[in-house]
């Protein structure tokens, strides 16, 4: 009797089992199928840690691009050179008559969802070429880096290329803590089904759970040790870019939400106070796209990065402050 109980309970388990296997697998099709169309943004970005992202062995810097790395992502051609950035091939030694600026950032910087060609920095090579003038443009953005980062990047590797004017691109997180790093298991590594619940739990508990809106969860940073440390960073690059004798020019990237209705001016009027304290240019670029409607300046209508058009709206609006960095010789 015991030896049948045992034998219905095993097949009850292999049973549920398979139609769990069976389950997950049908599952997963769905996403491929109806779900996964090359523009769902959780799954571009988990896309984006596991083909180009690896952990850096600097804490503050985090994570990091691998170079030589590939892939397609959020509807754009995503190329990583050998120094571990979005751009072509630039030598470090500097190249007779050409001038050098310097992009940090994050995501914004990167040109998420941006063709190559279209990103701020290669635009903004194109205006000064109009111009005559010939200036490098490095494109130093990496997805979720934070001022802390993009500061110790620059501190340890970007200086290296000996940039004339550095730009540090400020967005509204970048009060956020350097993230942790943990091995989240195989399951999470390899499946696009959690990436799409996780996803979507999030979303719901922010519209209708207890999560903070977009707009609470920023200014909220502001009111933590994260700004503190964001500004000793940048008050860090500020005093090696004086040593160094480059020029620094800190840039506000505005949240495009609602650009009409600009909720996160706390955030611009502070880092505009610190960049006069440290005597270094600021350019606020909610001006661009102001008078814009705010879903034309989006990748996807769920994910509010900058698009091709709003990249070429910032990128006219801060020329003249790069070009007045950059006397004609």
């Amino acid at each position: 009797m015991f030896g049948k109980r045992l034998r219905d309970a095993l097949l009850s388990l292999c049973v549920f089992l398979v139609a769990l296997v069976v389950a997950y697998g049908a599952l997963t099709l769905g996403i491929h199928l109806f779900v996964d169309d090359g523009m769902e943004f959780n799954l571009e970005m988990w896309k984006y840690a596991r083909d180009i992202k690896r952990i850096s062995a600097d804490p503050l810097i985090g994570h990091e691009h691998r170079p030589g790395t590939h892939s397609f992502l959020m509807g754009a051609d995503m190329a990583i050179n050998s120094q571990g950035l979005r751009d072509r091939e630039i030598p470090l030694n500097r190249t007779p008559g050409t001038k050098r600026i310097m992009m940090l950032g994050d995501s914004f910087i990167l040109g998420w969802g941006v063709p190559f060609e279209d990103i701020i920095s290669k635009r903004l090579e194109r205006l000064f070429a109009k111009d005559g003038r010939r200036v490098e443009v490095v494109n130093a953005g990496v997805g979720n880096y934070n001022s802390i980062m993009e500061v110790e990047y620059y501190l340890t590797r970007g200086y290296k290329f000996h940039p004339d004017v550095v730009v540090l691109n400020y967005t509204f997180n970048d009060a956020e803590p350097v993230p942790s790093y943990r091995d989240d298991g195989f399951i999470a590594r390899n499946s696009e089904l959690l990436v799409v619940f996780l996803g979507g739990m999030d979303s719901f508990l922010r519209r209708f759970g207890a999560q903070k809106r977009w707009d609470e969860y920023y200014l909220g940073l502001y009111d933590t040790p994260g700004w503190d440390a964001a500004k000793a960073a940048i008050r860090k690059l500020a005093d090696a870019t004086r040593q160094q004798g480059s020029k620094l020019i800190i840039v506000s990237w505005p949240e495009l939400h609602d650009v009409q209705r600009y909720r996160l001016q706390r955030i611009t009027d502070l880092v505009h106070g610190l960049a006069d304290a440290e005597h270094v240019p600021f350019v606020d670029l909610l001006p661009a796209v102001a008078g814009q409607d705010s879903s034309k300046l989006w990748v996807t209508a769920p994910d509010p990065h900058p698009n091709a058009y709003a990249n070429g709206l910032y990128a006219e609006f801060l020329y003249p402050a790069l070009k007045a960095l950059l006397p004609t010789p």
